[in-house]
């Protein structure tokens, strides 16, 4: 599996998976790397999956013996190594995430490649996924002075090659719900507002993505709180498990949470959950967005 197709989240499982086995044996990290006799800072980097960590099979294999793994974990854990390790090419975001985006979004990059689901609610603007390369301009180099132009181009062309997400052969299914005050805030001036208004039309035509809007009417929601994604991943091979448990993304200018604990993942499902009965069904959302469009046209 190359890591364009979810090797990142492989790492992940196996990190996640080798961490419950030391924390079963009663072992702290430290204890287990002076029996491995590597460092802390290494088994700390093996069980957060750091892409720099190659999963090879003499240390998987003398990690699982020292936590007593069962026969079960140690064939899994060892067959998902292998997986990770069965492609040497880049993914097509490493030239990327290894310059100044910030290491916190080069994360969601990689997550976001492997998801099988994505559940996106923005209140402000659109979607990295579903933006065109001039409003994509508009909304990166604001606030200005935070980054300069150089940096604003490469960011733009990132979400770009983010966006070969969408026709690939196999793409997630994205589903999008967007604030009426998305569309109606002018990015750019009429004619960059309007072509992005042309391309939700357009996308919203695949039968992997849904975009649908939550009109002022609607009132109080589920979504009023920030903006927010979740995304779900497929199955780990030969299990019917998912290779990543749920984890819903919220950003900010300088940071971001990633929450992975159940009851934070079920608490902003409660919240998709309320924003969907509330928004305009597809039908009626295209509707909305082609008499927006037509508004901004006629200025």
């Amino acid at each position: 599996m190359a890591d364009t197709d979810g090797s990142a989240l492989l790492r992940r499982r196996i990190g996640r998976r080798l961490a419950e086995l030391r924390k079963a044996r009663g072992l702290s990290q430290e204890k287990a790397a002076a029996a491995l006799e590597r460092s802390p800072a290494t088994i700390s980097r093996i069980e957060a999956g750091d892409p720099r960590v190659r999963f090879r099979d003499i240390e998987v294999r003398a990690m699982v013996e020292l936590y007593e793994a069962s026969r079960a974990d140690r064939e899994e854990l060892l067959a998902l190594a292998a997986e990770t390790r069965s492609s040497g090419a880049s993914a097509w975001w490493h030239d990327y995430t290894n310059t100044s985006l910030p290491s916190w979004f080069g994360l969601f990059v990689q997550l976001e490649a492997g998801a099988k689901r994505i559940r996106q609610y923005e209140p402000e603007s659109i979607p990295g996924l579903l933006q065109t390369r001039e409003y994509a301009r508009q909304v990166t180099a604001v606030p200005q002075g935070l980054i300069d132009a150089h940096e604003v181009d490469r960011q733009v062309d990132l979400r770009m090659e983010r966006q070969r997400l969408l026709t690939d052969p196999r793409p997630p299914h994205l589903s999008v719900v967007l604030s009426e005050a998305v569309l109606r805030r002018t990015v750019g001036g009429p004619e960059v507002m309007a072509a992005q208004l042309q391309r939700l039309l357009d996308v919203s035509q695949q039968p992997s993505v849904t975009v649908r809007i939550i009109p002022f009417d609607a009132g109080v929601h589920g979504g009023m709180t920030s903006a927010f994604t979740i995304l779900s991943f497929p199955e780990s091979p030969g299990t019917a498990d998912p290779v990543e448990p749920p984890l819903v993304y919220v950003d900010s200018l300088t940071g971001a949470l990633y929450l992975d604990k159940p009851t934070e993942v079920a608490a902003y499902e409660l919240a998709w959950g309320d924003l969907t009965s509330r928004a305009l069904d597809e039908k009626t959302s295209r509707k909305f967005i082609t008499t927006t469009m037509e508004d901004i046209t006629r200025g």
